[in-house]
């Protein structure tokens, strides 16, 4: 009989309003159960993270545990006990969270939840995800008191690599690649005699970040590039430009895409808004039967590129750029450093030589299941370890 581990998801959710940090968490499913079968040994997985407390999910998911102030302070036992219950943890930091650039509170969340299990002597793998950037000694300090204590670090770039090689640190080390490149999904056909367009609106840029006065920096006004692409795919023959959102939280307009999608359509008629999608894996299937796709949210341009969708990602951060280079490929609008004309002139022309590009995604997605075939490999070798603990 195999053993069986359980493996707590640290920053995972599977019912997140963020459709990327949902994609995060069925990828790693899927890539531990792949690990697990050369390991030998049968998984289940507890969620921890800012999703609500539930039980009710269909296997190898066995429940969640919110993370919220009262048990991180120990006002309830909760956390803790989800911790304990646990063989070994695998931490995503909701993909792009370990850094102080969306605020302290955030980052303290991060940080503690790892020292729990730390604590708690449970082996922590930080899992392929954004290491950095931090703004404050104080932070960086911390960053990296949790990274030398974890049982492996892996980066999903090679500017997060060059972050982690900086710092000096005696951890153990692995460079693999975002896990959503595994998503699984249905390829749609392409629309025959249509050229099929899908945008994607960051509801967050539209609203000018949490700060509401270009929290991000770029260096341009979000709205009016967008405004000024819909016009330019407008007035392209025989396009269907799809308005395609992946975040769309309830009560949360400053985050909504299908909000901002809405605006947007209010004023050019002709563009398609699609409806929030059930899941990641239906947002990546509508994804694969697009032509070509441009989008700030990250997630959703890993959805096209992993899917053969010549993209352009709309890059509010570093972590756009460095994954996408690790991948060797050079399609993307740096949107905090370059102009609006040369990301107008960028994202129009690589329309018209979308062909061409499509053939450098495919060459990527080698490079990009070669990384996350490296991967499942060390998971097997930390899943051999905890069954014979």
């Amino acid at each position: 009989m195999k053993k069986k581990i359980r493996v707590g998801l640290l920053w995972h959710s599977a019912d997140s309003a963020n459709l990327g940090v949902g994609a995060l968490t069925f990828s790693q499913i899927t890539l531990a159960e792949r690990a697990a079968t050369t390991a030998g040994v049968e998984l289940e997985f507890l969620l921890i993270g800012w999703g609500r407390d539930q039980i009710a999910y269909s296997k190898p998911i066995v429940g969640s545990c919110q993370i919220n102030f009262k048990r991180f302070s120990l006002r309830d036992r909760k956390l803790v006990d989800a911790f304990r219950s646990c063989d070994l943890v695998l931490d995503i930091g909701e993909g792009d969270s370990f850094s102080d650039i969306y605020g302290a509170k955030r980052l303290t969340y991060l940080i503690g939840s790892k020292l729990y299990a730390l604590v708690l002597k449970k082996p922590l793998v930080m899992s392929p995800q954004t290491l950095g950037p931090f703004k404050g000694k104080i932070a960086a300090w911390c960053a990296d008191f949790v990274m030398n204590r974890s049982r492996v670090v892996c980066s999903r770039d090679v500017l997060s690599t060059e972050y982690f090689r900086s710092r000096s640190l005696k951890a153990r080390f692995h460079e693999a690649i975002d896990v959503a490149f595994a998503l699984p999904f249905k390829m749609l056909e392409k629309s025959a005699g249509r050229v099929s367009v899908g945008l994607n609106v960051s509801g967050l840029l539209w609203a000018g970040g949490y700060s509401g006065k270009n929290q991000f920096g770029l260096t341009f006004d979000y709205r009016a590039m967008i405004e000024r692409l819909v016009e330019f795919f407008i007035a392209q023959p025989d396009v269907d430009l799809y308005l395609v959102s992946h975040v769309v939280p309830d009560n949360r307009v400053e985050e909504d895409d299908l909000h901002a999608a809405r605006e947007i359509a209010g004023k050019f008629p002709s563009v398609r808004v699609v409806d929030k999608f059930e899941n990641p894996s239906s947002a990546k299937s509508f994804i694969s039967g697009l032509d070509y796709f441009v989008g700030a949210r990250m997630h959703a341009c890993i959805a096209a590129f992993s899917s053969g969708v010549a993209v352009v990602p709309m890059a509010y951060s570093r972590k756009f750029r460095g994954l996408f280079s690790t991948l060797d490929y050079p399609y993307v609008a740096d949107c905090f450093s370059d102009d609006a004309e040369h990301v107008y002139g960028l994202i129009t022309r690589s329309f018209h030589e979308r062909a061409e590009i499509a053939t450098k995604v495919a060459e990527g997605n080698v490079k990009a299941q070669q990384r996350l075939d490296g991967y499942v490999a060390l998971l097997a070798e930390v899943f051999e370890e905890a069954a014979n603990a």
